[in-house]
């Protein structure tokens, strides 16, 4: 079960790592492709906004990754609990206030993290 976790913690890394990418360096062009109902004027004046959320994501990937290299298997999990509880509260609140599709996409992974952490 810990490899499964593990896996998941790595997935949910990765895909935060993603959003830092495509918010903090490509947002003119990558975020345009993600975020089709936003009219094309607001990116440029948007990046700013959009690189600041990338660096928070960055923040979620570093406690992620750390909870990975942790060797105390007690203090990983509380690690990987705090960083998959925050990505959890960002995901339901993204699918309550912009769109459900970011609560299946960033939320549920979370979700899943966690449970597997308790079980």
């Amino acid at each position: 079960m810990d490899l499964l976790t593990n896996i998941v913690i790595g997935l949910v890394a990765a895909l935060h790592l993603y959003f830092l990418w495509f918010e903090m360096f490509a947002w003119e062009t990558t975020g345009m492709k993600i975020f089709r109902q936003m009219p094309a004027e607001m990116f440029p004046k948007t990046k700013a906004l959009a690189a600041n959320q990338g660096l928070y994501n960055g923040f979620l990937v570093a406690g992620l990754v750390w909870s990975l290299v942790i060797l105390d298997p007690v203090w990983a999990d509380k690690v990987a609990l705090f960083f998959l509880t925050c990505v959890l509260i960002a995901g339901i609140f993204g699918g309550i206030t912009a769109s459900k599709k970011i609560f299946y996409v960033q939320g549920l992974p979370a979700l899943v993290g966690i449970v597997l952490i308790l079980i």
